[in-house]
């Protein structure tokens, strides 16, 4: 059995893991041993709390909008599966070294001056970027650029919980408010109900129906894009860059026809049991509904997709095993 040493250097400019690094015969362990010291969990703890404080100002608003405002909602599980992707790379992160990087510590501090200025000048957009930046910034300059591409995915994947501005979402909001509200009217008119389309209403023989902002689609097209963002990465080498492609591009067709198919339905509940039925517990249940539908269609497409690359890969000549000789 081969001598434990530690050597517990502080040196400034040196990033928070190189003040704790283990070494065995001359070698810096790996991160996240079995074994590992407390010490460096005690202090990365210190300085996610740390920067909780600092970033503590723009904190409670954004659990505003992410608890109240239905087009930013996903953004309550965005750490939630950050953090699952980083445990399920568990394994990968054990084997890589703990090299920490002033790069990362370069772009700690951008992400401070940003944050600065979006107070500064009262802009919310910079400050909430820069909480995301910051998180990047400090796995960089303390685990070194190999964790930080390692967990590239993860921390791009982070930005997705930063608000989509208003202004952004008006540009598009009334366009397909428009468009539902006359492929929901053209639908319905199929089945053989009579209906009046003017603007974002639909007028029935006995009831009203206002297409509202709520209802333009948005929401389920953010939602789907970030599922279809998780989905792709998952599949890894399974699914070809080309099908990762098709699988994001077809989630905005598919959150359009799942908002359909829910204002249609909604429009059936007016014509026939009135606007009451039509906004009340059967309006939100069927939302969850068509929305779970709508996940499972995206899941299935993904599973389709990884199936169809793996039986190319399988029946290519550069698939094929080949035979040993025997001579």
């Amino acid at each position: 059995m081969g001598v434990v040493e530690y050597s517990h250097l502080v040196n400034p400019g040196q990033g928070l893991a190189d003040a704790t690094s283990v070494r065995r015969r001359g070698r810096t362990l790996r991160l996240f041993p079995h074994q590992s010291s407390a010490r460096i969990w005690i202090a990365l703890a210190i300085l996610f709390g740390g920067m909780l404080a600092v970033f503590w100002p723009i904190l409670p608003e954004l659990w505003t909008i992410w608890w109240m405002d239905s087009n930013n909602s996903h953004g309550l599980l965005v750490p939630v599966m950050f953090a699952y992707l980083v445990w399920i790379k568990r394994k990968r992160l054990r084997e890589l070294p703990i090299q920490p990087s002033l790069w990362g510590l370069g772009l700690l501090v951008f992400a401070l001056i940003l944050y600065l200025f979006g107070l500064r000048v009262n802009l919310a957009l910079p400050a909430r970027v820069a909480v995301v930046l910051s998180v990047s910034g400090l796995v960089w300059w303390n685990f070194g650029t190999a964790v930080a591409r390692c967990l590239l995915f993860p921390l791009a994947f982070l930005g997705l919980m930063i608000p989509v501005p208003d202004s952004l979402i008006g540009l598009f909001t009334f366009p397909l408010q428009l468009f539902a509200s006359s492929v929901s009217a053209s639908l319905i008119a199929f089945l053989g109900i009579p209906v009046l389309q003017e603007g974002t209403m639909l007028y029935f023989a006995n009831a009203s129906l206002e297409v509202a902002e709520a209802c333009s689609g948005i929401r389920s097209m953010v939602s789907y894009l970030t599922l279809g963002l998780l989905f792709t990465h998952l599949a890894g080498d399974r699914m070809g860059r080309s099908r990762k492609v098709i699988l994001l591009l077809s989630t905005i067709p598919l959150a359009l026809i799942i908002n359909i198919v829910r204002l249609a339905g909604t429009g059936i509940l007016a014509a026939y049991f009135g606007s009451r039925a039509a906004r009340g517990f059967l309006h939100e249940f069927s939302g969850f509904v068509v929305f779970g539908l709508g996940f499972l269609l995206l899941a299935g497409g993904s599973v389709l997709l990884q199936m169809k690359d793996t039986k190319i890969a399988e029946t290519s000549p550069q698939g094929r095993a080949v035979p040993q000789g025997t001579g």
